[in-house]
């Protein structure tokens, strides 16, 4: 992720290419990320039209790898080659993979996906991209890239969200109503200017790009906050991220009110809350290499 891009999180279990490679507070997100929406992972990765069980997958931008274990759990057979421009979240992949006992099926690339040329990574059977395509300065030579790489026959699997998660109650907070809303809407010219390609349609682009799409998938997330206790610090994590570009568009009073939900000691924080939830859509696009 560029600088410029450095308030946005990625709400997808995965990382841009482009992220700052010292950012914690990034890598915290992807973690929460992971743990929140694990079963929505899961059940995109058993969704996967296959014809035979992946041995060999590349996780295109894995950040802290939500993607890269999800695949290694549904796949017992296979191995990933997970790539990410951040040295820092790739070395905490590696330790997560030696503390579940699977460093063996994964090898770590450090890459920036936007080169001309993309380093070694096999000939796989199924590449996964999970909120990082969108990120891409070049997205259809990547998406070319993407093709050449695979075994024909093999896969691509792009996960996309819709939008950033809510968390909120409409009628929250109390005195200003659709804080969170608002806090959305004024990040929207930052991401048209930085992230012009998230929430774009990929199918036709796979299409050009020579894939047969095969099949697309919109996956709704509703988990209440009582689900996870993990919900209020994701919640918390998320505001804090986007702040930075909505603060220049949001009128002193919500800006005010957004502080107070972010300071964690104070009494309106939103650590405290009992009403979160995490609402979102995101959606797969199945493409296959002919």
């Amino acid at each position: 992720m560029t600088p410029a891009h450095a308030h946005t999180p990625h709400h997808d279990g995965s990382h841009s290419h482009h992220e700052d490679h010292d950012d914690s507070g990034q890598a915290e997100i992807l973690d929460l990320d992971a743990e929140v929406l694990a079963e929505h992972i899961a059940s995109i990765t058993a969704w996967l039209p296959l014809k035979a069980e992946p041995r060999r997958i590349v996780d295109l931008g894995c950040g802290t790898g939500a993607g890269t274990f999800a695949l290694l759990e549904r796949f017992p057979e296979a191995h990933v080659t997970a790539v990410d421009a951040s040295a820092g979240h790739l070395q905490l992949l590696r330790e997560k993979a030696c503390a579940r006992g699977v460093s063996d099926r994964v090898r770590t690339v450090q890459a920036d996906l936007d080169a001309d040329r993309w380093p070694d990574l096999g000939t796989p059977d199924l590449v996964w991209a999970s909120a990082s395509m969108h990120h891409m300065a070049h997205p259809d030579r990547a998406l070319r890239s993407v093709r050449e790489l695979l075994t024909p026959g093999g896969l691509f699997a792009v996960v996309e969200l819709d939008g950033f998660p809510r968390f909120l109650p409409a009628d929250a907070p109390e005195g200003r109503p659709g804080l969170e809303e608002r806090a959305h809407r004024a990040t929207d010219s930052f991401h048209a200017e930085h992230v012009p390609h998230r929430g774009a349609d990929w199918g036709p682009m796979l299409t050009a790009a020579g894939f047969d799409v095969e099949d697309k998938r919109t996956v709704t997330v509703d988990i209440e906050g009582d689900r996870s206790a993990a919900i209020g610090r994701y919640a918390h994590g998320s505001l804090q991220r986007i702040r930075g570009a909505a603060a220049p568009a949001l009128s002193p009073e919500d800006l005010t009110a957004l502080d107070e939900l972010l300071d964690v000691d104070g009494p309106h924080s939103i650590l405290h809350r009992d009403d979160l939830a995490v609402r979102t859509e995101r959606s797969v696009w199945a493409a296959r290499r002919p």
